[in-house]
């Protein structure tokens, strides 16, 4: 039997197999004894891309719960940057937002297929589209500028 290992970095995968090294970066693949030569091939068949499910509203989830989970989404973003701002944004205004504000904040967390687009958005690098245009977004926006400068390098406990 062959000795095997799987390292995964993000975009990167490097599957060894004896003296064999393929190297994938986004969708190109690399395989050879000396992964350094460019040779380039497509991915194999066996390994796919993880695909991320479709945003699903949760229709008559009750609002505890909704405030739960939207909390426990902001802090867990995959991107540090967004989960310092998102935690600390929901823990200061999620016990507060009406039902209506709690929807457009989830469209807004869970929509975006990237979290970088969340974070050029809110802080103004980037136009926000039309359909993330919105009151949380407003509120968003001036969370980010930080008027008071607070110190916010700790994501708040989950409760």
């Amino acid at each position: 039997m062959m000795a095997r290992s799987v390292i995964s970095r993000r975009s990167c995968l490097a599957i060894i197999d004896r003296n064999v090294i393929q190297v994938s970066v986004g969708s190109r693949w690399c395989s050879s004894k000396d992964p350094s030569n460019g040779d380039l091939h497509p991915a194999p068949p066996h390994i796919q891309e993880p695909t991320i499910p479709p945003y699903e509203e949760k229709v008559g989830e009750p609002i505890h719960l909704k405030r739960a989970r939207l909390q426990y989404q902001s802090r867990k973003r995959g991107m540090l940057e967004n989960g310092l701002l998102l935690s600390t944004f929901a823990h200061r205004f999620l016990p507060t937002m009406t039902e209506s504000q709690l929807a457009m904040y989830d469209r807004l967390i869970n929509l975006p297929s990237n979290d970088w687009e969340i974070f050029y958005w809110a802080t103004g690098v980037r136009p926000t589209p039309q359909e993330f245009d919105n009151e949380i977004m407003t509120m968003l926006k001036d969370f980010v500028k930080n008027s008071d400068r607070e110190n916010r390098t700790v994501q708040p406990n989950l409760h």
